[in-house]
């Protein structure tokens, strides 16, 4: 996909497993009544995790509730929301593409008094939801959130691991307790966040090619977290070069096909993905009419482009699979193109 790889960390030594906040006798835990609930749901861009509600959060039922934690102010500042929002307007997140929750449940008057049981099934449960909600990220607001719950010690940034294809992120945390840690340098690191979100826009031509029996060609993807889907040939537009000329290029490069001609500019949309990092990309559609003993399918280079093998999918026959595809109304959109013909205006394809 051309986008650079995850930055590196190192890797701890044994004696750096057994973090500093981590004892091994737990003190006398709060009321379990003092809570903080999550901030969940589908379509979120990133879900901020911290390390565990302390005594003013649970109090208040929202998440980063002392008054001296700076995350409301530094998602402000980083242009994560329009407005500081306060801690009991924590549900407006949703509005804005974004969650919360904890590592740790357990509420303590400081991280200090945690031990590794608590995070004893954090790991599992940021996996489920990373495959359930699918964000783009996972931020953790505070280097002993992740290491609480990988048991390594991270670096700030993007992080080597990741969740499938949610990326995780480690931001410097909000605490007054790191009030060591200037304020110019922690809103710098929410706004490499924000920006990892937010990357240019990425101009791709795609072709919807149909052979004389209306057989539609299909190429089987593989991100580098591993998921698996269907979709159209076609790649990144080059500086300099016209959407259609673009297209031209890549029927050539991809499937063999010289001097194309293209039909008409069915589909776009515009949507954001991890490959190697966030992309977020814009996709024009065009029809392609080909005989397929003309053409000559090759596959990309595998660890770049995540091409693994190609198909030709008779008509109808996508709608009766299980299989994932790129857009997910491809089926959709494929049985209206042969029953209707080309639309009058591009369609929006959505995701």
């Amino acid at each position: 996909m051309g986008a650079p790889p995850a930055l590196r960390r190192t890797k701890p030594h044994a004696s750096q497993l057994r973090s500093s906040f981590l004892v091994e006798q737990a003190p006398r835990p709060l009321p379990p009544s003092l809570t903080v609930p999550d901030v969940l749901g589908p379509g979120l861009e990133a879900i901020f995790c911290g390390i565990n509600p302390g005594r003013a959060s649970a109090a208040a039922g929202a998440a980063f509730a002392n008054p001296r934690n700076d995350f409301w102010r530094l998602l402000h500042a980083a242009g994560f929301t329009p407005r500081q929002l306060e801690p009991h307007e924590q549900g407006e997140l949703r509005d804005y593409g974004y969650g919360l929750t904890n590592a740790a449940r357990r509420t303590t008057r400081g991280s200090s008094e945690l031990r590794r049981t608590d995070f004893a099934e954090t790991a599992e449960r940021l996996a489920r939801l990373a495959a359930e909600l699918r964000p783009l990220v996972i931020a953790f607001v505070g280097k002993a959130a992740y290491e609480g719950t990988y048991r390594e010690r991270p670096q700030l940034g993007l992080q080597e691991r990741r969740l499938a294809d949610t990326l995780l992120f480690v931001l410097p945390s909000t605490s007054p307790a790191n009030a060591a840690v200037r304020w110019d340098e922690r809103l710098g690191w929410f706004r490499a966040l924000h920006d990892l979100l937010e990357p240019p826009v990425r101009r791709s031509s795609r072709a919807v090619v149909l052979d004389e029996r209306e057989r539609v060609l299909l190429y089987r993807y593989v991100s580098p977290g591993g998921s698996s889907f269907w979709g159209s040939p076609g790649g990144g537009v080059e500086a300099g070069e016209s959407w259609e000329d673009g297209m031209r290029r890549e029927l050539c490069e991809e499937i063999g096909l010289e001097d194309a001609s293209l039909g008409p500019l069915l589909w776009t949309r515009e949507h954001r993905f991890v490959w190697h990092r966030v992309v977020r990309q814009a996709e024009r559609y065009y029809l392609v009419r080909a005989e397929a003993e003309e053409l000559t399918p090759e596959l990309g280079v595998e660890t770049e482009e995540g091409m693994h093998e190609y198909r030709w999918w008779m008509p109808g026959e996508l709608a009766s699979s299980e299989v994932a595809r790129w857009p997910t109304r491809l089926a959709e959109l494929l049985e209206d193109l042969l029953e209707h013909g080309p639309p009058a205006r591009p369609i929006d394809a959505g995701v």
